[in-house]
């Protein structure tokens, strides 16, 4: 029967790889957006929330990872979480490449529509809003990003921190059953030795009871049998 750990580890290993396949939909929803800029935003405010559970769910796998009791438990655990970040980094990246795109397609966009109608004086004013919106929120955009994948990174050598440092807990948990080994063995064969010494007495007592049982016979047959 499943511990009530492992069924809270099972339960954070099924959100991770839920949140992180709703992120890469959603990653391909905005390479694919063609506008209106409206679209385009609400799917980044819903990328944001998502990308905020899957962080959560991560550091609650760490934190179990942190509590177990078994370094090798520890290790793979903590081996898992490094992974999921380095993932989630990954579509850090798919994200702002497809926010690129989707900006560049919607200026397109508009860029051709003001090509096709309006007065020139209402196209300049139209292309002035459209690079300065377009620009403000391609730099939000990257911002953003960039301190999400500023924020993976630190967590990341924090978790690489905990692992080195559980490598040289484990290192020195060898060491030190290497010299308790070296002791047992060292023990066992003084006993071994102690075992050869007693048997050695042993003989060396019995020969000398035998030795004395054939005096002790032989002075009675002398006396009590002297023509023999």
């Amino acid at each position: 029967m499943a511990s009530s750990l492992d069924v809270h580890v099972r339960i954070c290993r099924q959100e991770i790889i839920k949140f992180d396949l709703e992120i890469k939909a959603l990653i391909q929803d905005i390479g694919e957006c063609r506008g209106p800029q409206s679209e385009l935003t609400d799917l980044n405010a819903t990328l944001k929330e998502k990308f905020r559970h899957l962080r959560s769910r991560i550091q609650d796998l760490e934190q179990i990872a942190r509590e177990q009791d078994k370094e090798c438990d520890k290790r793979a655990i903590m081996g898992e979480v490094e992974g999921h970040r380095r993932q989630m980094l990954s579509d850090q990246t798919s994200w702002r490449k497809a926010n690129l795109a989707c900006k560049l397609s919607i200026d397109s966009q508009e860029k051709e529509a003001l090509v096709h109608g309006g007065g020139p004086s209402v196209r300049r004013k139209m292309t002035r809003e459209s690079l300065v919106q377009t620009s403000s929120d391609i730099t939000e955009n990257l911002m953003s990003i960039s301190r999400m994948m500023s924020q993976q990174v630190q967590q990341s050598e924090e978790t690489m921190s905990s692992l080195a440092t559980s490598s040289r807990t484990a290192l020195q948990t060898s060491e030190e059953f290497q010299a308790m080994s070296g002791t047992i063995r060292l023990g066992r064969r003084l006993i071994s030795k102690y075992n050869r010494r007693e048997l050695t007495d042993r003989l060396l007592l019995l020969l000398a009871l035998a030795l004395f049982l054939a005096t002790v016979l032989h002075i009675l047959k002398k006396r009590l049998f002297p023509f023999l």
